[in-house]
């Protein structure tokens, strides 16, 4: 059907009321007019929209959730990467941050610092092109996201087109900014899942970003997501002919049509940047929505960027995090796991308690030695935090609420599975059971045997592995190589196609080098590029067998402990037997000595590399790979005699090794260019 002028118009003017009426409510909390009247508008505009499909437009406010589930996210790579900020847990760091900057800035007679308050939920980009919002992504690894735009456009305080009124129209407007759930939203969810017999979120954080990435818009949009916008960036031209501060950009967000945390402060000093700090670590607790710090920025964009970034931060901006919040529960029993090299670890179970948005039941006690210095008893009161806000951890025992009858805890004397006896080596807090056959043992070691970085036998899972183990089908990683589909078959949730398919990785897994079938043998203290470094030298598992500890101690990033673990290792008749097996079964147990040489011969001959981090594209055994086909090595830890540190995201204590050793950091594309150029 062909429209007529009049309800061209009447649409462009039922939109225009239906966004202010949006924008009131959702942004500046202040309705314009009631919900009936609101439904009654977008009912007309709907209508108009289904009488006049060619009418429809992306930015219209029916448009917000879509009809399909979609299938799967693509990624996209963001037009300005998102850095992630440098953290400082209190005043002390954040003084140490200014005067590092202040070293590299010219000298100042003022500074202005914004505070905003770091919501704790999942960072987005929104792209808009000519004012209609066309993309929103998730932030992935900074580099490269997944394009969620269908559910970005369900989240109603997110502008489907941005108001220019009184602004000079831009073509192209790029938002950073952070969607999260409000504490009640995120309690009525649960509330709804738990009637519905539904496994509860764990927290809001968690909540949003898995509801970020749900394929179907409809449950996003039931989710009732919110946003506020915290960074505008205008590609192609200079952002100070539209803002000069970040303060400014924050003003001009929200006559752009964003909801911008209305908690942001503009602090002439240093010491106001404390105060504001001090103030919200209590007033944190009465917001409608979590947050665990306070973002700082210098103020000034041309100070920005005169700063730049490192690597991996911006050094004009840095996140100050509040302590890891505590909390007291009562342990009601302490339990033993037993790892795949034998490691006996106690585990405090405990009444579960809420901590930093999490529900904690259980926390890691170590060893025997960490029991004595806790003092730790079943029955005990003790405090608990997250270390580093995600692993659980007693802190301290509350004496003065222990119970009279409660009793010292004692490690057991044997394997609590295989009930072998257990030992425990001078010089060393844990405590192992050393029984080759327990079952425990077993499973973790088939477990490691089939992950990514050693075999990588994709399909077996661990309830696979201890079906395997429990029913007796395996006793060694040997044993794998000889099941049949029938066995498989009969496994619980086993099809005859899913069968076949993991006997066929299985037999793929025999082409993996001999460097990964080493580190798959679980020999303590041996790594992945331990392995490596191993292999290159000792080109068969005979050669490696046959050598002494002081040939195997010689090689380069070898140290003592692990060439002794290894030559022990292959003196035990039972490793030998496996190694013999697993040759027989046809896996590779030697490389060429040629084709060795022939790599180390290349473009990175000479040069040590170090990888730490999350690295944008590349996997980190990917990279390793890379530097070692070109010749290069790779080592695990950071020395004088490391030439490059090869950089990702979530970089730890290397990161600071290396900038005092002054050794030579690259990030991916400058470590690919010199792959290139070389």
């Amino acid at each position: 059907m062909t429209q007529s002028q009049p309800e061209i118009k009447r649409v462009e003017e039922l939109r225009q009321l239906l966004q202010q009426a949006s924008y009131a409510y959702y942004v500046l909390d202040a309705p314009i007019m009631e919900d009936a009247v609101y439904d009654q508008l977008y009912r007309e505009l709907q209508q108009l929209e289904i009488q006049y499909p060619e009418l429809v437009t992306a930015d219209s406010p029916t448009q917000r959730v879509g009809e399909r589930p979609a299938t799967q996210f693509t990624s996209v790579r963001h037009n300005i990467p998102l850095y992630s900020l440098e953290n400082a847990f209190n005043t002390d760091e954040l003084q140490a941050w200014d005067q590092r900057w202040r070293r590299q800035a010219p000298k100042l007679d003022s500074v202005e610092y914004v505070t905003e308050l770091k919501i704790d939920g999942s960072a987005i980009a929104l792209t808009y092109q000519n004012g209609v919002l066309t993309r929103g992504a998730t932030r992935g690894d900074g580099v490269m996201g997944e394009d969620i735009t269908q559910n970005v456009r369900t989240i109603r305080s997110i502008p489907l087109r941005l108001n220019f009124a009184g602004l000079e129209i831009l073509e192209k407007v790029e938002v950073r900014g952070e969607a999260f759930l409000p504490l009640d939203v995120f309690k009525q969810i649960n509330e709804e899942r738990q009637k519905a017999g539904e496994q509860l979120f764990a927290n809001p954080r968690n909540a949003a970003a898995g509801t970020l990435r749900q394929l179907d818009s409809r449950i996003v949009a039931r989710r009732r997501l919110d946003f506020f916008g915290y960074t505008l960036h205008i590609p192609g031209r200079d952002d100070a002919s539209i803002a000069n501060t970040q303060w400014e950009a924050l003003e001009l967000l929200q006559r752009m049509g964003f909801r911008v945390n209305p908690n942001h402060k503009l602090c002439p000093s240093l010491a106001d940047v404390g105060n504001y700090y001090n103030y919200w670590d209590t007033e944190r607790l009465n917001l409608a929505y979590m947050t665990d710090g306070v973002v700082v920025k210098l103020n000034s964009f041309k100070l920005q960027e005169q700063l730049g970034f490192t690597q991996k931060f911006p050094r004009w901006a840095i996140a100050l995090k509040y302590p890891a919040e505590e909390a007291p529960t009562r342990v009601e029993n302490i339990a033993v796991n037993v790892g795949r090299t034998g490691a006996l670890t106690p585990l405090a179970e405990m009444r579960p308690v809420q901590l930093a948005g999490t529900t904690v039941s259980r926390a890691t006690l170590h060893n025997s030695d960490r029991i004595a210095q806790l003092d730790i008893r079943i029955g005990d009161t003790v405090i608990v935090r997250k270390a580093g806000e995600i692993i659980p951890e007693v802190v301290r025992v509350l004496k003065e609420l222990r119970p009279p009858e409660t009793q010292p805890f004692v490690m057991p004397s044997h394997c609590p599975v295989c009930g072998q006896p257990v030992v425990r080596e001078l010089g060393e807090a844990v405590t192992r059971c050393v029984n080759a056959s327990c079952a425990a043992i077993l499973k973790g070691a088939i477990e490691h045997w089939i992950c990514r970085d050693a075999l990588d036998i994709k399909g077996m899972g661990e309830k696979c592995v201890h079906q395997l183990v429990d029913k007796g089908l395996v006793h060694s990683v040997a044993d794998l190589y000889d099941l049949t589909e029938q066995q498989l078959y009969e496994l619980e949730r086993m099809g005859q196609k899913s069968a076949q398919k993991l006997i066929d990785a299985i037999a793929q897994s025999k082409n993996q080098p001999w460097s990964r079938v080493l580190y798959g043998l679980g020999i303590r203290h041996v790594g992945s590029v331990n392995a490596q470094l191993i292999t290159e030298k000792f080109f068969s598992a005979e050669k490696l067998a046959q050598a002494e500890q002081s040939d195997i101690e010689s090689i380069y990033g070898i140290g003592a402990e692990i060439a002794e673990s290894v030559h022990q290792w292959f003196q035990i008749t039972a490793n030998q037997t496996l190694i013999s097996r697993l040759e027989a079964a046809g896996l590779q147990l030697a490389t060429t000595e040629e084709t060795t040489i022939a790599d180390g011969n290349q473009k990175l001959a000479g040069k040590t590399f170090v990888v730490t981090g999350t690295l944008p594209t590349l996997k980190r055994d990917e990279a390793k790979a890379l530097i070692q086909k070109a010749g290069g090595k790779v080592t695990d830890s950071v020395s004088k005699k490391t030439d490059y540190l090869l950089l990702g995201e979530d970089a730890g204590s290397k990161l600071a090794k290396a900038e005092a050793l002054g050794i030579t950091q690259l990030t991916e594309a400058e470590f690919l260019e010199m792959l290139e150029d070389r």
